[in-house]
């Protein structure tokens, strides 16, 4: 292999021994089959052949490492595939194409793009500006230069799709993953977050380092529709957010957060779904502002901070023409439904907050709260109240959950191999949910709950898990 900016052979094999993915794996057979298929081997062919790509074509470029001159990039400019046929670029094996230089792809009015198998080195912000749609960066690598507030990826494109990357190796201010939008209010629709891993951001600061963050506080009323799903986060320590939304209408499901000073976090907006996702090991778990959330199946063990917060609010509620002073603020919890989640050996466990709003109407149901240190429930001020049907068991006290509200009864759990605890065949949690609606049809290992459902995130059966934790293995370039 030749260094195609001719740098020397030396070199080249250190920089490709940096890489962290392994030796590069070849192209699967179906990928590297098309009859549209151009190879090219300098960054030259590669503008040429992306200037001429129609529908369906297929641009390789050829393992190496490569510099894009100073104050250029990889332009992809009017460039329009189809959902059926995309315009794919990609390196001719995973990680075998190392992109240095201040800048990489500069997309501008293009649809249906796919970007693939490149280990990113760049000093500036990859943009996916609102001017493009459908545009696909998977099985990459990245490691931006550590640049004190130098954000990595900035998606402000509807129906993006970042999937199968690796985030890794930051230790300064700045956010590995944005989506925000058009304007300074409105947001990317659709964006598809899956199957990525985000690991080892080890900013000191408290706050700044999310990996991602999902909108910002003037965004926080747009509804963007995004799905963040099948995520591994490790070892993110740059902020308490590890997943920090600031928009309405998400869904955020079946990740898993491990080993993190960071959790998932509604910071501002309204109307998310959270649900099946594990935080194993870290420091927070989930906080909750805004209004209508729905919080499911959510496994949380072993967290050194506050395993779930039902957030006051320093205002009620966010709303257009407020100031910006106000919108930066902690709007309440209402209406939120925390149903089916198994709290586990937290320093803290579920807990409220002092500020001047009270959260309101929120419905605290079949929940199973486990703990053998300090209280279970510490919450302040609330009004308006749904406590029924958790389960508290340990040597930690009740605390201030209402009576009538719980039981107290040993849920007879078994640690299996993967290390979660769930239910044994005896367990006094089968059958003894008792919330109607909103309807939790499965739970978190994605069994079918049935009509008589389990108290906590797990339901009895002698079933296999269809979903587990999260590890490396099931995420990043070479995940299925």
């Amino acid at each position: 292999m030749q260094r195609r900016t001719f740098l020397t052979g030396t070199a080249l094999g250190a920089a490709l021994a940096a890489v962290p993915l392994g030796a590069p794996r070849r192209a699967d057979a179906a990928e590297s089959a098309s009859s549209a298929t151009a190879t090219v081997s300098s960054l030259h062919d590669l503008q040429k052949a992306i200037d001429g790509a129609a529908p369906g074509a297929r641009i390789v470029l050829a393992d190496g490492d490569y510099t894009v001159p100073s104050g250029g990039s990889l332009k992809v400019t009017g460039k329009n595939g189809t959902q059926a046929a995309p315009i794919t670029i990609t390196a001719a094996s995973r990680g075998g194409v190392v992109l240095r230089g201040e800048r990489g792809f500069a997309f501008d009015t293009s649809s249906n793009i796919t970007v693939s198998g490149f280990s990113f080195r760049q000093s500036t912000t990859l943009e996916i500006p609102a001017s493009c749609s459908r545009i696909r960066l998977t099985r990459n690598d990245f490691r931006l230069a550590d640049i004190a507030g130098l954000h990595w990826v900035m998606v402000r494109a509807d129906d993006t799709k970042v999937d199968r990357n690796h985030f890794h190796g930051k230790t300064t201010l700045g956010v590995y993953l944005c989506v925000e939008g058009a304007g300074g209010t409105a947001m990317a629709q659709r964006v598809h977050i899956l199957r990525n891993h985000f690991s080892d951001h080890t900013f000191a600061g408290d706050n700044g380092g999310e990996p991602i963050r999902l909108g910002v506080s003037p965004r926080a009323l747009s509804a963007a529709h995004a799905t963040v799903e099948y995520n591994l986060f490790e070892r993110c320590d740059g902020d308490p957010e590890a997943v920090s939304v600031k928009s309405s209408d998400n869904t955020v499901r079946y990740n898993t957060v491990r080993d993190s000073l960071g959790g998932i976090v509604l910071r501002h907006g309204n109307r998310t779904r959270v649900e099946g996702n594990y935080l194993l090991g870290g420091k927070d778990g989930l906080r909750v502002y805004g209004n209508d959330h729905l919080i499911a199946n959510n496994y949380l063990a072993g967290l050194t901070g506050r395993a779930l917060v039902i957030g006051g609010g320093s205002t009620r509620d966010h709303h257009s023409g407020e100031t910006a002073e106000e919108r930066r603020g902690n709007d309440a919890c209402d209406r939120a439904v925390i149903v089916h989640n198994t709290l586990l050996g937290n320093a803290e466990t579920l807990l409220g907050e002092s500020r001047t709003h009270e959260p309101r109407q929120v419905v605290v149901a079949d929940n199973l709260l486990v703990g053998d240190s300090g209280k279970l429930v510490a919450m302040g001020a609330t009004t308006g109240f749904t406590w029924q049907g958790n389960m508290l068991w340990g040597a930690a006290a009740d605390g201030n959950i209402p009576t009538g509200g719980y039981t107290r009864r040993d849920p007879a759990l078994r640690r299996d191999p993967d290390g979660i605890f769930r239910l044994t065949a005896g367990s006094p949690a089968i059958g003894r949910a008792t919330l109607a609606r909103p309807a939790v049809t499965e739970d978190i290992d994605g069994h079918p709950r049935g009509s008589a459902r389990d108290i906590g995130a797990d339901e009895y059966t002698t079933a296999a898990p269809l979903r587990r934790p999260l590890t490396a293995a099931d995420v990043g370039p070479d995940a299925p």
